[in-house]
C-alpha cells in the first residue's frame, strides 16, 4: 500500500519506518526539512517539504494512488484540516488523524474521520505501568476514549449486584458471559461466580476502576 504520512515528528517517522519495514511505500510531508533528518539516511520513501494540508503539496506527496493517509503532526487543526482534504478531495479511503483534545476527537469522528486521542491514551498507558496491570483492552473507540474490558472482579463481589458495583466502581457493566450465551444484565442482576464480566469505562479511570474492582467491596452495614 502506497501511504502518506504528515509530520516527521516522532510519530511521524516510527510510523514512517515502521511501514517500510513492513513492505509498504511511504511519503513523509513535514514543513521542516530537516525534521526529515529522524527518517535516516537510508529511508527509501519520499520527502516532500511543505505544508500538510495544501492541495499541491499533497499531490506533490502522490496522494492521489495514496491508499492511506496519516495526520500526526503537533497541530490538532492542521491534522484534521490535511485530513479531511485527503479523504473529501483526494477520495484516500483510510484517513486518521492524531488529535490531542480529546473532546475535539469525538466531534471528528462523528463526522467520519477517524481520530486518535494521545492524551486519554497516554494516561491509561501510565496507569497500566504504574499499577502494574497489563489487561489488553477488548475493544477501545478510535479516540481513545472509552474502553470495553473483561474484568476478573474481586471473589466477594460475587453475589453482589450489578447497581452495587457500578456504585462504588467507575465502570458500567457492558455484559455478562453466563453458562455461554452473552446476557445484558440489568442493575438488579446479581453477578455469580461462574460469570465472564465485561465492562465499559472511561480510558483515563479504567485502571483507577480495574483497581477498585479487583479489592474487596465495601462492608455492608448490619445496623
Amino acid at each position: 500500500m502506497y501511504v502518506v504520512i504528515m509530520g516527521c515528528g516522532r510519530v511521524g517517522s516510527a510510523l514512517a519506518r515502521a511501514l517500510v519495514r513492513t513492505g509498504h511505500e511511504v511519503a513523509v510531508i513535514d514543513r521542516d526539512p530537516g525534521a526529515f533528518l529522524r527518517l535516516g539516511k537510508d529511508f527509501p520513501g519520499e520527502r516532500v517539504t511543505g505544508v500538510g494540508f495544501d492541495r499541491d503539496v499533497l499531490a506533490r506527496a502522490g496522494v492521489e494512488r495514496a491508499g492511506a493517509f496519516a495526520a500526526v503532526s503537533n497541530g490538532d487543526n492542521s491534522n484534521i484540516i490535511a485530513a479531511r482534504v485527503a479523504r473529501e478531495t483526494f477520495g484516500v479511503e483510510r484517513v486518521v488523524a492524531r488529535i490531542y483534545d480529546a473532546k475535539r476527537a469525538a466531534v471528528y469522528e462523528r463526522l467520519g474521520i477517524p481520530t486518535i486521542a494521545t492524551v486519554p491514551w497516554t494516561t491509561d498507558r501510565f496507569l497500566r505501568a504504574i499499577t502494574g496491570d497489563e489487561t489488553t483492552a477488548t475493544w477501545r473507540d478510535p479516540t481513545g476514549t472509552a474502553t470495553v474490558t473483561e474484568l476478573v472482579p474481586h471473589e466477594d463481589w460475587y453475589g453482589r449486584t450489578v447497581r452495587e458495583l457500578e456504585e462504588a466502581v467507575p465502570v458500567r457493566v457492558a455484559f455478562l458471559v453466563r453458562f455461554g450465551q452473552a446476557l445484558l444484565p440489568t442493575s438488579k442482576t446479581v453477578l455469580q461466580a461462574d460469570d465472564t464480566v465485561y465492562i465499559a469505562a472511561a480510558s483515563d479511570r479504567l485502571g483507577e476502576a480495574l483497581a477498585a474492582a479487583t479489592t474487596a467491596p465495601p462492608s455492608e452495614d448490619k445496623s
